[in-house]
């Protein structure tokens, strides 16, 4: 018969036994949990990327999707150009008319050996020199390294932001605004950025803003130009809350950097920075001009050196995240009383690449057609993106177009028809709210152009 104290201790053993098991059992079930999550994360962005390349917005090919996915530079499709363009007009009309100063600026894109920021960049070198050099077998290890690292400095260097070319330029700007401060420097073009893991560098699209102020005001324009930037992303957006900024934390601050800001878009499956602002002091302008103060003073009777903001965008990654949030998934019955999935990529009207989309109805189709041409050559003459329609040779409802049209983000759908050569009448569908309106032909130019432009003004 077993005591009181032994019974004890083996019900304590087992429960013990039973509470790492109900633990192993626990952890199993949560990181089936996290795989299920993480499969269905990757399922939702491969579908999300696949409409992409099925809406003519980025090239296909497996490379081509996932560049994009990660922020990088890829092969865009017409309208994913068109985006990418109307992105960067907006960028650049919300930094140039902010009631600040700010001048538009162009660097190099690649730096030949011996200008002073070369070092440490991503270099470009002929892959024959560098195998002729691999090759000399006379050389020993030591002639060998030391061969090929004078083949790497004579290589020119390719830009990885535009910093660099901001702060060159900051003395002739300078002298422009007569030695006051505040003031800009913008750009926008394509970078190098680094290996992310791949093993391969690969092209960003930025967008740069290089604000020199004086020091004691460097902080407040941190703030201000984070508010701006983050104004700016939610302006655009189906759902603003998506975007947001927060501070960087000390341990992540750049060397020359006292304060940072990040704009953040809430991905699917995280989230991901779209701009960084930093607070960056006057240490890389001293070093730029080799400490000669002289040249850098502003005129506030002090004898002060400007101290540098700076904000970088990645405008790919900024596609990437207009496109996830404007995309809605909506349900609806069909014709049958069936129940179906719609999805609608609702772009701002400013944004959107395609503003209106030209269909024929029934009717006499040569004569349609010359009427069709007609509105796209005015429309083109209106700078209204039109999308031709009529010239679909498959032949599919008006209920598959409009459809195929609400994924590729067109804003409207005008269908002429028999009707519009005997009254000139058209119908007109909102990708907003599906609601078809009839409009005289006269009218839908001007229609469109109001349209475009209360909601650039909200």
């Amino acid at each position: 018969m077993l005591t009181h104290c032994v019974r004890n201790l083996l019900s304590t053993h087992a429960s013990i036994l039973n509470m790492r098991h109900c633990s192993k059992t626990l952890a199993l079930q949560h990181a089936r949990g996290l795989c299920r999550a993480s499969a269905s994360q990757d399922l939702e962005k491969e579908s999300l990327l696949q409409l992409f390349v099925d809406r003519y917005y980025i090239s296909p090919g497996q490379t081509n999707m996932q560049l994009f996915q990660r922020g990088r530079s890829c092969r865009y499709g017409p309208l994913g150009t068109e985006l990418r363009r109307n992105v960067l007009d907006q960028w650049w009309h919300s930094v140039s008319r902010s009631g600040a100063q700010v001048f538009g600026i162009s660097s190099v894109n690649c730096i030949q050996d011996g200008e002073q920021y070369g070092c440490g960049q991503l270099r470009i070198t002929d892959s024959e020199n560098f195998a002729q050099t691999l090759e000399q077998k006379d050389l020993s290890n030591e002639q060998l390294i030391q061969k090929m690292r004078m083949l790497l400095q004579r290589a020119p260097s390719v830009r990885t932001d535009f910093l660099q070319g901001a702060l060159e330029q900051f003395v002739p700007s300078l002298k422009l605004v007569n030695r006051k401060l505040p003031f800009g420097l913008a750009e926008t073009g394509l970078c190098f950025q680094a290996s992310d893991g791949s093993g391969c560098p690969a092209e960003v699209t930025q967008t740069s803003l290089v604000w020199f102020c004086s020091a004691h005001t460097s902080s407040q324009w941190l703030d201000h130009w984070a508010r701006v930037r983050l104004k700016w992303w939610r302006k655009f957006a189906l759902s603003p809350s998506d975007f947001s900024s927060s501070e960087v934390p000390e341990e992540e601050l750049k060397q020359a950097a006292s304060r940072g800001v990040r704009i953040m878009y809430n991905f699917p499956w995280g989230q991901e920075p779209l701009e960084t602002l930093w607070s960056r002091g006057e240490t890389e302008l001293l070093q730029m001009y080799k400490e000669v103060r002289s040249q850098l003073q502003y005129r506030d009777g002090r004898k002060s050196v400007p101290h540098v903001v700076s904000v970088s965008g990645n405008m790919d990654r900024g596609l990437m995240a207009f496109l996830s949030n404007s995309l809605q998934q909506l349900k609806r019955e069909d014709a049958k009383l069936k129940l179906r999935q719609r999805k609608v990529l609702k772009l701002h009207p400013v944004l959107t690449p395609v503003k209106v989309a030209l269909v024929i109805g029934r009717g006499a189709t040569v004569e349609l057609r010359q009427v069709c041409e007609g509105l796209l050559q005015e429309f083109m003459e209106a700078k209204i993106s039109a999308w031709p329609g009529y010239l679909e040779t498959v032949q599919t409802s008006m209920e598959q177009l409009s459809a195929k049209y609400d994924e590729m983000g067109v804003l409207f759908t005008v269908v002429i028809s028999e009707n519009t050569l005997e009254s000139g009448l058209l119908q007109v569908r909102s990708r907003d709210t599906t609601i078809k309106e009839t409009m005289h032909i006269s009218e839908i130019k001007n229609f469109l152009s109001r349209y475009i432009s209360a909601a650039d003004n909200i």
